[in-house]
C-alpha cells in the first residue's frame, strides 16, 4: 500500500463520497413525478409491458437516478485522479481549462496532457475525433507557452481495460506531426497505475468508498422508499383508467408529449 493511502484515504472520505451522497440525496428529494415523466420515454416501459404503477414510478426514478449517479460519481473521482497527480507531481486543471484535458503534470521529462472520463464507452467517432483535435491544439498552446519537454496526449479511463492502449489517428484535412497524431488510453487499473505509478491504486479506493456507504446508504434507502410510494401515489391518481385497474397509456403518453 502506497505511504499516500492515508491522504488517498481522506480525500475520498470527505471530498468525493460526502459529496456524493449529499447530492445524491438532494437529486432523490428534489424529484417530482411531473419532472421525471416528461425526462423518460413513455414508448419504452410500454414496450417493457409495465402494468403496475408501482412498477412503472420505481423503473423510472431508477432510471432517472443511474444516469445522475454516474456524472456525479465520475465527476468526483475525476477530483480525486487530480488530487493525486497534484500530490505526486504538481499536477493540475488549468483554469479555464484546455478542451479536453483535465489534468496537467511533468514527469521523468515528458509533459502529460490527460483527458479523464468514467469508462472506455464514452463516445462516438466524432467525439473522439474532436478530443483529438483538442489535444492536437492544446500541444500547439503549450509549445508557444515555453513547454520544451515531450507532451504526450492520455485520453484516461477510470474503470474498464484497453488492451491496445497507443492510438496513432489519422487526421483527415490536417496536416499533422507523427507524434500529434498519437495518443493513449489508458483504463482501470492502468489508469490509476499511471497517475500514482501504484499498481494497486485501482483497488485500494473501494475501502473507503465500502466504509463510508455502510452508514450512509441507510438515510437514502428510508428517502428512497417514501419517494417510490408517495409518487406511486401521486401516478395512480392521475394516469389510471377511469375503473382504476390498469395504467391509463394514452393519457400518460399525452402528458408526455401532446402539443400544447
Amino acid at each position: 500500500m502506497s505511504i499516500y493511502y492515508p491522504i488517498y484515504y481522506e480525500y475520498i472520505t470527505h471530498k468525493v463520497l460526502t459529496p456524493f451522497y449529499e447530492k445524491r440525496l438532494k437529486s432523490l428529494s428534489d424529484l417530482t413525478l411531473d419532472k421525471i415523466l416528461k425526462a423518460k420515454n413513455p414508448y419504452l416501459f410500454r414496450a417493457k409491458n409495465i402494468e403496475i404503477a408501482g412498477d412503472l414510478v420505481r423503473s423510472i426514478i431508477d432510471a432517472h437516478l443511474s444516469s445522475q449517479e454516474e456524472t456525479i460519481f465520475g465527476n468526483l473521482l475525476e477530483g480525486f485522479a487530480i488530487h493525486v497527480a497534484e500530490n505526486l507531481y504538481k499536477g493540475f486543471k488549468r483554469t479555464p481549462p484546455l478542451k479536453s484535458v483535465d489534468l496537467e503534470f511533468e514527469r521523468d521529462g515528458v509533459y502529460y496532457i490527460v483527458g479523464i472520463k468514467s469508462g472506455t464507452v464514452w463516445g462516438n467517432s466524432d467525439q473522439i475525433r474532436a478530443m483529438l483535435n483538442h489535444f492536437v491544439i492544446a500541444k500547439l498552446f503549450l509549445r508557444e507557452q515555453g513547454v520544451t519537454s515531450e507532451i504526450v496526449a492520455i485520453n484516461g479511463c477510470m474503470y474498464g481495460t484497453e488492451p491496445n492502449p497507443l492510438k496513432n489517428t489519422i487526421n483527415r484535412g490536417a496536416v499533422l506531426q507523427e507524434e500529434d497524431r498519437i495518443y493513449y488510453e489508458y483504463a482501470g487499473q492502468e489508469f490509476w497505475h499511471f497517475i500514482s505509478e501504484d499498481a494497486d491504486l485501482y483497488q485500494e479506493i473501494v475501502i473507503p468508498i465500502a466504509e463510508a456507504a455502510k452508514g450512509r446508504d441507510i438515510v437514502f434507502k428510508t428517502t428512497y422508499i417514501g419517494k417510490i410510494n408517495k409518487m406511486t401515489e401521486d401516478f395512480m391518481e392521475r394516469f389510471l383508467t377511469s375503473d382504476k385497474t390498469q395504467i391509463d397509456w394514452t393519457k400518460l403518453i399525452d402528458f408526455v408529449s401532446k402539443k400544447r
